[in-house]
């Protein structure tokens, strides 16, 4: 075998080596952030905000599916006025691009909102989420449109 050759052929196993272990590495990022959506839930579930918080980076942003737009703060303070009767998501996926993830999917939520009403949603998200310098994954946002049945 030639030199030019051997050199091909290494070329060839390192880029598969690295498309290998990338696909392996991004297939684990997508667990990781379904099971942070999942805290997310379950805090919904619990009616207790307190546990997505840590989830939510400082510079978080929001916009719900009437347009409002809202910081992490008053993201918080509008989740401690809400109260859950039932909530699921629906059809969850996750992207990954490296230290970004785009999670999206349903979101069905009745019970009683920040203004006391009652509510029924059907919504689609997207959420997207950031490895930070620590290491830990955060949402840096979040955006929900209604479903129009």
């Amino acid at each position: 075998m030639n030199k030019t050759w051997t050199w091909c052929v290494i070329a060839l196993l390192s880029l598969g080596s690295a498309a290998w272990a990338q696909d392996k590495n991004t297939g684990g990022t997508e667990k990781n952030i379904a099971a942070l959506e999942e805290k997310w839930l379950q805090s919904q579930k619990a009616n207790n905000p307190d546990m997505v918080a840590p989830l939510l980076a400082d510079k978080f942003v929001s916009t719900n599916s009437d347009g409002k737009v809202t910081n992490k703060g008053q993201s918080l303070a509008d989740a401690k006025k809400m109260k859950y009767d039932s909530v699921d998501y629906e059809d969850l996926k996750v992207t990954a691009f490296g230290d970004t993830a785009i999670a999206t999917g349903g979101f069905k939520a009745k019970g009683t909102g920040p203004e006391g009403k009652a509510l029924d949603l059907n919504e689609h998200f997207t959420d997207t989420w950031k490895k930070m310098p620590s290491g830990q994954w955060q949402c840096i946002a979040s955006h929900s449109s209604a479903v129009k049945m």
